[in-house]
C-alpha cells in the first residue's frame, strides 16, 4: 500500500512546533499572541473549495464535529492554531501554495496548544491535533490499524518511538486503533497517543502530546462520541 504524506506532514509540523516551545525560558515578548482564545465561539475554516469534509465547529471549549459524530473538550486557557496548521500543510517544501490536490491529502480539523507555539517554557507544550484525510488517498485501506504507517513514520521523523504495537482502543460503543509515543526531551519527556479510526470515506486521527500519562490521558478522556447525523 502506497501511503500519501499528508498525514505525516501535518504531524510533522505540529511536533516541530511542540518540540520548539520546549527551551529552559520564555521570552517576555512571546508571552502576548494573536492567536484564537476559547472565551469566544469560534468557527472552523472550511477545508478545500469542493470539499465536502465537514470542519466542525468550537464553541464554549468544545470542538464538535456532527459528521463524523465526536466532541472533544480543549482544557481551559488553551489556543488556536488551526488555520494556521492548514497553511503550513497547504505549502510545499519551497514555502510555495501546493498544486492540485495536494492540500487538500490532509486537512487539519483542530490544533489546540496549552501555549502559543513561540512561547518557549520548559514544560512540554501539550497539544490536541485532530486531523482528516479521504481515505481513496490510500489504496487498499480497510482497517484503521493499517494507517500507522505514516503515524509512526511522522513520529519517528520527529525522534519519538513507539512503545508498543498499535492496540484497539474503544471510548464508548466506538472502536479506534491506538497507539503511543514517547520521547525524551532534556530532562522531560514528550508522551503522544495517536488515536484512528475511518468513517464516512474518511481516515481521522486524533493525536493527543504531554509531558506526563496522567495529561495524555486527560485529554484523551475529553474525546467522546455520539451518534453521528445523516449525510446531507
Amino acid at each position: 500500500m502506497g501511503f500519501r504524506r499528508g498525514f505525516r506532514n501535518i504531524l510533522c509540523s505540529c511536533l516541530a512546533i511542540v518540540l520548539a516551545g520546549t527551551a529552559l525560558r520564555a521570552p517576555a515578548a512571546a508571552q502576548s499572541s494573536s492567536s484564537s482564545s476559547l472565551s469566544s465561539h469560534v468557527k472552523k475554516s472550511a477545508p478545500g473549495a469542493g470539499s465536502p469534509l465537514d470542519s466542525g465547529v468550537v464553541s464554549a471549549g468544545v470542538y464538535r464535529n456532527p459528521a463524523f459524530g465526536f466532541t472533544c473538550k480543549i482544557p481551559a486557557g488553551w489556543v488556536l492554531r488551526t488555520e494556521e496548521m492548514n497553511t503550513r500543510d497547504d505549502e510545499d517544501t519551497s514555502g510555495q501554495p501546493a498544486k492540485g490536490a495536494a492540500g487538500q491529502a490532509g486537512r487539519v480539523l483542530l490544533a489546540a496548544f496549552s501555549r502559543p507555539p513561540e512561547a518557549k517554557a520548559e514544560d512540554v507544550n501539550g497539544s490536541i491535533l485532530i486531523a482528516a484525510e479521504s481515505a481513496a488517498a490510500y489504496p487498499g485501506l480497510t482497517e484503521a490499524a493499517q494507517y500507522f504507517g505514516p503515524v509512526v513514520e511522522a513520529a519517528k521523523a520527529q525522534g519519538l518511538e513507539i512503545d508498543d504495537d498499535p492496540y484497539q482502543f474503544v471510548i464508548g460503543t466506538k472502536k479506534l486503533v491506538r497507539g503511543d509515543f514517547q520521547k525524551d526531551v532534556g530532562t522531560r519527556v514528550m508522551l503522544q497517543s495517536t488515536l484512528v479510526m475511518l468513517g464516512r470515506g474518511y481516515v481521522v486521527s486524533f493525536t493527543f502530546i504531554g509531558g506526563t500519562e496522567d495529561e495524555v490521558e486527560e485529554l484523551v478522556e475529553g474525546l467522546s462520541f455520539g451518534t453521528p447525523k445523516s449525510a446531507r
